[in-house]
């Protein structure tokens, strides 16, 4: 006769993957559905100029208003541990659903009002509570996967990051539409949240100290961790900005007619094709290391930064094959500077040193991004990308040093 113990076992052991794979799922979904709001105003400024004379500041604006909130809302978050402090769905939960409210009550003003980016700020301000907090949930379900696991999470971002280049391309939206449907995407996050469950490398809630923040930056091996991580973002965010009026300068200056939608459709390609890029970095982070997969997509990411510029005006086909490899490789080390952060610190204090690297990342971001029209206007398109190549080459000078460091045996299993 069978022992009933035995097939009790069997049971729970047979249960516990499902658990585990519908909770991941429903989280990505939940992520992606939230962080829509984030991609709101690029889905409709196509639509908003077309009615309003924005002008470059306050177009402008509209973008880095998101970024500023977020910047503050992780700096806050970080401060006072919220997401090591605070049950995660719920903290995820109350994120999406003020960030769907502050959405929705743009419908409620012209485009020129000076409100709007204060509803910009208050929403980007939610996804610190989305973000980082997804990717915590994330770590409680790894099982020698976390690259992988974290890089599924950037692979839907940056599809949802390249979806307006695509909504633009064949225009005829109503710039309200997308605001509409990121509010409800919200709403949908904030249900879905509900049924997630947290795996069980959940640790303690840590006691509350303003000093946990700084851990990011006195740990040794962190602060290398975060200083590849900077690397990384002074290029990525800036590279999505810009690319776009890149392409669409090159491809003005080739016969062929209008070239408005040709460039649309290939940014949305460059960009999205990060998604490969996302999902094969964790894949192979988790089997070939950590530091090593970071370093070399930072070198063939910064390559292309370098001599993409050299193609402005040729054959569009060769300028978009490189930009598709630009595109992979410039995301596939993003979520492994978060996993390796995550297999570093303390356990107790995942949530915060997530949120304070993203902080810290975003930050940065708001100056590579600024600083490209600059550059463009010294050295015109066929330079103006290398200065963003200083970043990940600083990046891999910071990932090589960790790699040496003892420290770096826990990363990915040892791997490093």
């Amino acid at each position: 006769m069978t022992d009933p113990g035995a097939r009790v076992t069997r049971k729970s052991i047979a249960v516990r993957p499902a658990g585990r794979t519908l909770s991941l799922a429903l989280l990505l979904v939940a992520e992606v559905a939230a962080m829509s709001v984030w991609f709101a105003t690029t889905a409709s400024l196509a639509g908003i100029k077309a009615e309003w004379d924005l002008g470059p500041f306050r177009e402008a604006l509209l973008t880095s208003s998101v970024q500023a909130g977020f910047v503050a809302g992780t700096l806050g978050s970080a401060l006072f541990s919220l997401a090591d402090r605070m049950d995660l769905r719920r903290l995820f939960r109350a994120s999406a659903l003020v960030a769907a409210a502050a959405n929705a009550a743009i419908l409620a003003l012209d485009p020129t009002d000076a409100l709007l980016p204060v509803l910009r700020f208050v929403t980007g301000m939610c996804m610190a509570g989305v973000y980082p907090v997804g990717m915590k949930i994330a770590t409680t379900w790894a099982k020698r996967d976390l690259g992988l696991l974290i890089g599924l999470l950037i692979a839907a971002l940056t599809l949802g990051s390249a979806s307006p280049h695509l909504l633009a391309a064949f225009g005829g939206v109503d710039w309200r539409v997308p605001y509409v449907a990121a509010s409800a995407a919200a709403l949908l996050a904030a249900v879905l949240i509900t049924f997630v469950q947290v795996g069980p490398n959940l640790a303690k809630a840590p006691p509350l100290r303003l000093g946990n923040a700084l851990e990011a930056w006195r740990n040794r091996p962190l602060r290398l961790a975060n200083l590849g991580y900077l690397g990384h973002m002074w290029e990525l965010y800036a590279m999505w900005a810009w690319f776009g009026a890149f392409v669409h300068a090159s491809f003005a200056l080739t016969p062929g007619g209008d070239s408005s939608t040709a460039a649309k459709l290939a940014t949305f390609a460059v960009v999205g094709a990060g998604a490969a890029g996302a999902l094969a970095g964790g894949w192979l982070a988790d089997r070939w290391g950590r530091t090593l997969v970071t370093s070399v997509s930072m070198a063939v990411s910064g390559t292309c930064a370098l001599t993409i510029g050299l193609l402005f005006g040729g054959p569009p086909v060769l300028l978009l094959a490189v930009g598709i490899v630009w595109g992979i490789s410039i995301i596939a080390d993003s979520g492994q500077f978060s996993a390796t952060v995550a297999e570093l610190c303390d356990r107790s204090l995942v949530g915060t040193m997530l949120t304070i690297q993203t902080c810290t990342g975003f930050l940065l971001t708001l100056v590579s991004i600024h600083l490209m029209p600059f550059a463009v206007d010294a050295v015109g398109w066929t330079y103006a990308f290398a200065v963003l190549a200083v970043g990940p080459f600083l990046g891999i000078l910071a990932m090589l040093r960790l790699r040496a460091d003892p420290a770096a045996r826990a990363i990915a299993g040892g791997r490093r």
